[in-house]
C-alpha cells in the first residue's frame, strides 16, 4: 500500500462475509497462484494490524510458498482474540514477501564445537538481563 512496503498485501476472495470466533481457525482464499523464480521463496506473514486490534494471527507463521508450488495461495488464520472477527470479500489479510533462499548441505558428524552457549536452551538468559 505504501511505496517502500516490503511486503504485498494478500486480500481474501471469499464470496459472502465470514465471521471467525474466539479460538477458530480457517483457511481463506486468495485465487491467486504464482511462479516463483528458483533460488527464491514467497513467506506469507500477518499484518500487524489486525494481530493488534483483532487478536488475528497465522497458524504457521511465516507460512513458505516453494518455487515449485504452483496452486492456489491459501491463508490460514486464527482468532486469538475475545470477539469473533468478520471478514469481508476483499479484506486485506496477510503480506506476502519474496525472499531468497539458502539450502544447507548438511553433514553428519559425532561430535559439535563446543560454544559459550553450549546446549542452554529457551529461556537460559532469563528475561532482565541479569539472569
Amino acid at each position: 500500500m505504501t511505496e517502500h512496503a516490503a511486503g504485498m498485501d494478500l486480500c481474501t476472495v471469499i464470496e459472502s462475509p465470514l465471521s471467525l470466533a474466539p479460538g477458530e481457525r480457517t483457511l481463506l482464499p486468495t485465487g491467486l497462484a504464482m511462479e516463483i523464480p528458483p533460488g527464491f521463496e514467497g513467506q506469507v506473514r500477518p499484518r500487524s494490524g489486525l494481530a493488534l486490534k483483532k487478536g488475528i494471527a497465522l497458524v504457521n507463521s511465516p507460512g513458505t510458498i516453494d518455487a515449485d508450488y504452483r496452486g492456489e495461495i491459501g491463508i490460514i488464520i486464527i482468532n486469538h482474540g475475545s470477539e469473533p472477527v468478520e471478514f469481508q470479500p476483499g479484506d486485506r489479510v496477510a503480506q506476502l514477501i519474496i525472499a531468497p533462499v539458502t539450502q544447507a548441505v548438511l553433514v553428519e558428524t559425532d561430535e559439535l564445537n563446543d560454544s559459550t552457549r553450549s546446549s542452554g536452551g529457551f529461556g537460559h538468559t532469563g528475561v532482565n538481563g541479569k539472569s
